[in-house]
Parts: C-alpha cells; sequence; structure tokens
C-alpha cells in the first residue's frame, strides 16, 4: 500500500497537470471578458439584473486576480448551444477579437460544459474559463488559512474532476488496432480519476475535523453568556468595513470582489455595556458554485449557528434588489430564511454614495413599522451604526432579566462570576466597600444567580 502523503502528492500532480489546461490565470494576462444574456422566459420571477451590472461584475471578477481586461462584451441569446453556448457567429466574431489583440484568456460568465470548454478554445486559439472556474481561482488566492485552504480545495478538485479527459486529449491518436476502445491514454484517465478521488476523500475527512473543532469553539462560547452575530451579503457589500468600524479591528476591507475569504470573530461591545461576538464571513454572489457552498459549509455553520444575522447590502447599487435575492436563496439553502426564529437584520449600506434626494426618500422608506424594518447606515462614515447597535442589543437582550447584586468587598471569586456569567451593565463601590452591579441574565441562569447572593425571587 502505498504511503498517505505520497497518494496526496501524486494527486497534486494529477491536479497541477489539468491547471496546466484550466486555469492559466496568471496576473497580467491580456483578457477578454464575454457575458451571455439569455432572454428572459415569459413568467420568471424575481427582481431581474441588469445586463450592464452583469458585465461590470465579470469585468470586477477579473480584476479580482489582476487579469489585464482588454475588451468585454455582452451576448444576447434566445437559447444555449449545446456545442459553443453562443452561436457560431459570435464565436467568429470573438475569434477575430482575440486574433487582432492577442489575447490568451478568454472569461465566459457562464457555466460552460466541458466540451463547450474544449471547442470554445480550439474556435479561438486561446485559453476558456467560465464563472465557476474563476471564482475558484479567486477563492484559492484569497485563502489565508488552513481551514480556507482545504475548503477551495476540495471544490477545486471536484471541478476538475469531471474535466480530466481534457488534459489527455494528446493521446487521442495514439490508439492501438487490437479493438481496444479506450486507447492507451484510457488507463492514465482512469488511474488521474482514482488519485483524485482518494484526494477528496482525505480532504472531506479533514473538514469533518474541522466542522468538530469548530463545534467544540461553539460550544465553550455557549457557555459564556455572548450571543453571536453574524454578517452576511453580497460581495463587495461593505461587510469588512462594517465589522471594522463596529469593532475596531483592521480586517482587510477593499473596494474588489471577494477581498474577504476566511471567517474572523472579534468582540462587538454594546451601548449598555453588554457583548456579544461579531463574525465576518465570506461575500455571496449570483450564480455561486454549489460545489463551492457545500465545501464552504463548515465555515458558514457559523452563520447557522448565530442569534442575529446581519444582511449587508449596497444600498447604492443599481442591481441591490437581485443581489439581496440571491443572498436570500443561499441563506434559503442554509435553512435561514427567519422563520426559525432567528432574527434576520437588513442594514443598507453605503448610503453617503446616495445624492441628497436618494438618501432622503431611503431613509422615509427605512421607517416603516415592525420589527423587520431596515438599518440605514454608512459603514465608512459611522452614520446609522450607533442605532444598528442599539437594535442588536435589543434583540440579544430580550427576555433576559436585569437584577441589581450586592457583592461583599471579600467575594472578589463572586465578583469575577457575574463577569463570566451575566452582562455587567454598571458597577459602582459603596463606602462600606460593598460593590453594587446591576446585571442581564440569561433566563436559564436567573435562579443560579439568586441563590449565589441570596437575592429573593
Amino acid at each position: 500500500m502505498k504511503p498517505e502523503s505520497s497518494k496526496s502528492d501524486a494527486a497534486a500532480k494529477v491536479a497541477q497537470r489539468v491547471d496546466a489546461h484550466e486555469l492559466e490565470v496568471a496576473s497580467g494576462t491580456r483578457t477578454y471578458v464575454v457575458v451571455p444574456i439569455l432572454s428572459r422566459r415569459p413568467g420568471e420571477g424575481g427582481p431581474s439584473r441588469s445586463p450592464a451590472a452583469r458585465l461590470e461584475e465579470a469585468v470586477g471578477l477579473a480584476g479580482a486576480i489582476d487579469l489585464a481586461v482588454v475588451g468585454s462584451g455582452l451576448v444576447t441569446l434566445a437559447e444555449i448551444r449545446p456545442a459553443t453556448y453562443i452561436g457560431k457567429g459570435k464565436v467568429e466574431e470573438i475569434a477575430g477579437l482575440v486574433k487582432a489583440e492577442e489575447i490568451t484568456l478568454v472569461l465566459m460568465d457562464c457555466a460552460l460544459s466541458p466540451v463547450q470548454q474544449r471547442n470554445l478554445e480550439k474556435a479561438w486559439g486561446a485559453k476558456v474559463i467560465d464563472r465557476t472556474g474563476l471564482i475558484l481561482e479567486i477563492f484559492g488566492r484569497r485563502a489565508r488559512t488552513r481551514e480556507g485552504a482545504l475548503q477551495v480545495e476540495l471544490a477545486h478538485l471536484n471541478y476538475q474532476k469531471g474535466r480530466l479527459v481534457r488534459s489527455w486529449t494528446h493521446l487521442e491518436r495514439q490508439r492501438g488496432g487490437g479493438g481496444f476502445l479506450g486507447g492507451p491514454g484510457e488507463t492514465q484517465i482512469e488511474s488521474d480519476r482514482r488519485l483524485l478521488q482518494d484526494r477528496i476523500v482525505k480532504l472531506e475527512r479533514e473538514l469533518e475535523q474541522v466542522k468538530r473543532t469548530r463545534a467544540l469553539h461553539r460550544s465553550s462560547r455557549r457557555k459564556v453568556p455572548f450571543p453571536i452575530v453574524a454578517l452576511v451579503g453580497y460581495t463587495n457589500a461593505g461587510k469588512s468595513t462594517l465589522f471594522n468600524r463596529l469593532t475596531r479591528a483592521e480586517v482587510l476591507a477593499q473596494d474588489m470582489l471577494f477581498a474577504t475569504l476566511d471567517p474572523t470573530l472579534r468582540a462587538l461591545k454594546l451601548p449598555h455595556g453588554s457583548k456579544a461576538i461579531l463574525s465576518d464571513t465570506v461575500g455571496f454572489i449570483s450564480d455561486l458554485p454549489t460545489m463551492l457552498v457545500a465545501a464552504f459549509r463548515a465555515t458558514l455553520e457559523e452563520v447557522m449557528e448565530a442569534d442575529v444575522v446581519l444582511h449587508v447590502r449596497d444600498i447604492s447599487h443599481g442591481d441591490t434588489d437581485a443581489q439581496a435575492a440571491d443572498v436570500r436563496a443561499i441563506l434559503g439553502s442554509l435553512g435561514i430564511d427567519g422563520s426559525d426564529g432567528r432574527t434576520l437584520i437588513e442594514v443598507w449600506n453605503k448610503v453617503d454614495l446616495l445624492g441628497e434626494v436618494e438618501r432622503e426618500a431611503l431613509i422615509t422608506a427605512s421607517q416603516r413599522d415592525g420589527a423587520d424594518r431596515p438599518i440605514v447606515v454608512s459603514a465608512l462614515t459611522g452614520e446609522g451604526t450607533g442605532l444598528l447597535l442599539e437594535r442588536i442589543e435589543g434583540l440579544v437582550s430580550a427576555g433576559r432579566l436585569t437584577l441589581d447584586v450586592d457583592v461583599p468587598p471579600s467575594d472578589g471569586a463572586g465578583l469575577a462570576w457575574l463577569h463570566k456569567t451575566c452582562d455587567v451593565l454598571s458597577r459602582e463601590a459603596g463606602e462600606d466597600g460593598v460593590v453594587h452591579v446591576r446585571v442581564r441574565v440569561a433566563p436559564e441562569r436567573v435562579d443560579q444567580v439568586r441563590r449565589r447572593f441570596g437575592l429573593a425571587a
């Protein structure tokens, strides 16, 4: 039996071999971006995404890994062509552009089958990657922690597994005359598939350990009375900027798609002295590959376990409604839709980018009655963040009881215990040395506090 490490090395070589055919996307590569727009069918619901915004997003994705975009264009389709996705005329037109501009990479902002990808590469004489491949490449470059790297590699290998045959087209002509259908390349393809599958199984086992470790961490946090508040939203909605504003952290926050990938947790101080834990997670995007959602499930469990979820929206974006629908769809796939008692707050961010008239109309729209009304903020200037913190505190403290406790000067352990198990709202030492403490207590701990300090029921 081969050692586990040698199997992993072999799988890595297979992955590199596929990468040589699939994802040669070095920084500075001359790139052309194609955004196919499928004609909307009658009766299709949901907010529509403008073609211009889709094109801007696709170019932004390319820019996220420093590709040199020398051109871009929209292609309207009545139907998807099985062989090339887009029509023959457009294929020939783009082939002329690729040759004239010496383009070496074409980004198709859609999901291509291996056959479509191969046919387009032959027609254009350039590398072709689809939206899934590009997002995987971005995630691979953004991952900083071991957990993030594991999740990206798992998604990447699952993507590559179905495309292995493209790496061995140079063996297609080496068929023997002995009646074997597969030819000499068949054994190598099957071997590579098996090596990749072994690596996938190993990664899945390691991610199971990650899930167990995260579950232990969450169990430990539950013993401390700090609720969890999770930030979610479309990529580049300003989650990391808001995270930094609320926690005074220094998480990377740039005007870039997928600037943050790995989850970050920090203490969040609320207005009246109580605390929570704020979690910043990876941004969502339309047509997020299902393999990425599955691979990042260990990370997204932080959102699934949160007491309060903040859905951060870039309210200045022209497609904000469509982006919000995409986020809600992904949250729904995780079982988060607000119907399970978890509180979901919409945070309308980037209000500073709006004109005065738009801003006033937005604030008026946000002041509707109901517990689900949104909070209008600017993470950059801090506008509205005070109101957001008050809403969070009101939600996480709902059902908690406020008690006044007198702690004798000799009971330092009791004072420490209060800080550990309750929200300490105020603390004042009397002339006799007795410490008067006002605490907010979770319902399940009220009797414990009363017994500990002899308070009447």
